[in-house]
């Protein structure tokens, strides 16, 4: 357990919802129909409007990257907009970069492997290579930015965005940073649809113009979610949400015990008044992560349910899941947001909303 983290000060997305800064205004979302490649039949997903980045960050030059590395360095700017920070006050040094993601730069890593397949390793083009590392877009945040502080890349199934929070909030409780911008998300590819329709995943709303059922499968989405954290009170500074404590276990669950009175144990006897349940794949009524925010809180748990378009994001969605659950103006008081792997792995953080 970690006690006495930080405060999220600033929020800048790349989503569906296009780029923001702040919270997302609440609006229903309907996936649209994909067209960049051919399907052998009507297929839908929640994608990113096309923008041009330096429209939203005047200079930004972004035309031999990869989306996600250009997303991510529009969504911290925003982010960072949002906090009111101006970094040229700041000790560079001392600000840390954190990434979550799942697949990293697929984009430039799939165009890498099909140059190969047609050409052979000798004719193929290498310049998409170092730009399909998955490290890339911290890295891109922190030399755009210039910053000089922990620069840290993380991938976790199930919870790859709740592990970059937590780990950069890790981060500002050992002061080995003063500030931090965490990031996470990833992009849609053909391979990685096509990956989740063989393996059976996908929602039967993918196929069709019906509206989203309560279950079964998912609506692949793509984009990326930035916060600002900096220790409580550190200036004066609105603040989303404060950290109180954290839990994190990998595949497995917890030696000697289980997930649900690990969580107990990090609540100390108090119960949240809300969970707000990352969907990592599924809708949040049959996940696992409900049946967890039940054996936690008991029956009367006040949830606020994933979001489809956050939910398609399965692996990277934990931070989007939580600026839309703060856009929908929960109640005050203790939240709990909680991600599952599916395989016994859990993600939970205890939040104060303000």
């Amino acid at each position: 357990m970690i006690s006495n983290l930080a405060a999220i000060t600033g929020i800048g997305s790349v989503s569906p919802y296009g780029p923001l800064a702040g919270l997302i205004p609440p609006c229903l979302l309907e996936p649209e129909s994909l067209t960049a490649w051919t399907t052998a039949g009507p297929r839908r997903a929640f994608l990113v409007k096309p923008f041009r980045p330096a429209s939203v960050v005047p200079g930004l030059k972004t035309r031999r990257l990869d989306r996600l590395s250009a997303w991510a360095l529009v969504a911290s700017s925003l982010a960072i907009q949002d906090a009111g920070i101006d970094l040229s006050q700041l000790d560079r040094s001392r600000v840390a970069v954190v990434f979550g993601t799942g697949y990293g730069c697929a984009e430039l890593t799939e165009a890498f492997f099909q140059s190969a397949a047609a050409n052979g390793w000798r004719g193929t083009d290498p310049s998409p290579f170092p730009e399909g590392l998955a490290n890339a877009p911290a890295s891109h945040v922190a030399l755009w930015h210039s910053l000089r502080g922990p620069n840290i890349t993380v991938g976790s199934t199930g919870f790859a965005g709740e592990t970059a929070l937590i780990q950069a909030a890790s981060l500002l409780r050992h002061r080995q940073a003063d500030l931090a911008i965490v990031l996470a998300g990833d992009t849609l590819t053909r391979t990685v649809y096509e990956w989740y329709e063989a393996a059976g995943r996908l929602s039967p709303a993918c196929y069709n113009s019906e509206p989203l059922p309560e279950g079964g499968g998912f609506v692949p989405s793509e984009g990326v979610a930035a916060l600002v954290l900096e220790p409580a009170g550190r200036r004066e500074a609105r603040a989303y949400a404060q950290f109180s404590s954290v839990r994190w276990a990998a595949g497995g669950g917890v030696a000697g015990g289980c997930a649900a009175d690990a969580i107990r144990q990090m609540l100390d006897g108090s119960v949240p008044s809300l969970t707000i349940c990352a969907g990592n794949g599924a809708p949040c009524a049959p996940s696992s992560v409900t049946a967890l925010a039940r054996e936690v809180g008991g029956p009367s748990t006040a949830i606020v349910p994933a979001q489809a378009v956050a939910a398609g994001l399965i692996d990277a969605g934990g931070l989007l899941h939580l600026i839309l659950a703060l856009s929908s103006r929960p109640r005050k008081g203790p939240a709990l947001l909680l991600g599952t792997s599916g395989d016994g792995g859990f993600a939970a953080v205890l939040l104060e909303l303000p």
